[in-house]
């Protein structure tokens, strides 16, 4: 038996955002956003992804989203690529889901909190160990709420989890081990038979559910996520040596720089004629001017 890798878009979006996965998002995002506890009890997704096969390469469909009980929205993105100015792309899609849920002369007393959940295959924080990092405003110093949190972000780090099968045992440790390791498995493992919410996840990753055509969709995007990140790598280092033949420290820093635009313009470049603006845009950290000014050239 082999799984599909939930960390590809195709895959993570089939599992966590298709018409029957409303107990597995549950259950995930309980145990992603509340420790487990059984927090949410119902929930809606919103434009559900329909298993139907994309045009090669291109996502022509939204992130995937749900609306819980209470009105609030999460945002659940998988993002394996570290692209340039990642971060802040993270907060401006938050902020713009908060600020477009009005119309023209609606008060603001019917906004409602979203929550960004963004699990990443690559470490966002350097300085902290820990696996899930959760982001609220609060006051500088005495570290009080400003109100009730209206808008979260909270980012999972798959590389640094750890643990074994053995030493599952929070709910949460079983949904952070299926996404990183459900690939290299080939059964479903006993100490997360029990859930039966995980139980379906696996069900819906089994490959023998995939016709030929969205098997092979789903390889030609592992294999394009392989290149980028080689490409970004390379990037990196070529940025590193430029620093280091420069010897001094701001030589370094502005050769990373530099190796990263450039690699991240080539990229651009290949996928001028397969990807809109935006995707491009969102694949490569570039602005969506870098990528006009592209067509142009």
């Amino acid at each position: 038996m082999r799984f599909i890798n939930p960390k590809i878009e195709f895959a993570f979006k089939r599992i966590f955002g298709s018409s029957e996965s409303k107990p597995i998002l549950i259950s995930f995002l309980n145990a992603m956003i509340y420790d487990g506890n059984p927090t949410i009890a119902d929930l809606e997704i919103i434009d559900p992804y329909l298993a139907l096969r994309v045009p090669y390469l291109k996502d022509s469909y939204l992130d995937v989203k749900a609306r819980l009980a209470g009105g609030a929205t999460v945002i659940i993105e998988m993002q394996v690529l570290n692209v340039e100015s990642f971060a802040k792309r993270v907060v401006y899609n938050t902020a713009k889901t908060y600020s477009t849920q009005l119309i023209r002369g609606e008060g603001y007393f019917k906004l409602k909190p979203v929550i960004a959940l963004t699990i990443t295959d690559f470490e966002m924080f350097d300085n902290d160990r820990e696996v899930i990092s959760h982001f609220v405003f609060k006051e500088k110093k005495r570290l009080f709420d400003y109100v009730d949190p209206e808008i979260e972000l909270i980012f999972i780090e798959l590389p640094k989890f750890n643990k074994q099968l053995d030493e599952l045992e929070t709910l949460t440790d079983k949904w952070v081990y299926f996404m990183k390791n459900a690939p290299s498995l080939e059964v479903v493992p006993q100490t997360m038979e029990t859930v039966s919410e995980i139980q379906q996840a696996f069900a819906i990753a089994n490959e023998t559910n995939l016709n030929p055509e969205e098997l092979a969709d789903l390889e030609a995007r592992e294999r394009y996520i392989l290149d980028q990140q080689g490409i970004l790598r390379k990037g990196i280092e070529e940025g590193l040596a430029q620093g280091r033949e420069e010897g001094r420290e701001e030589g370094r820093e502005e050769g990373l720089a530099l190796g990263m635009r450039e690699k991240a313009l080539e990229i651009a470049r290949q996928l001028i004629n397969v990807l809109d603006n935006q995707t491009i845009s969102k694949t490569t950290g570039l602005s969506v001017e870098d990528i006009e000014n592209l067509r142009e050239e």
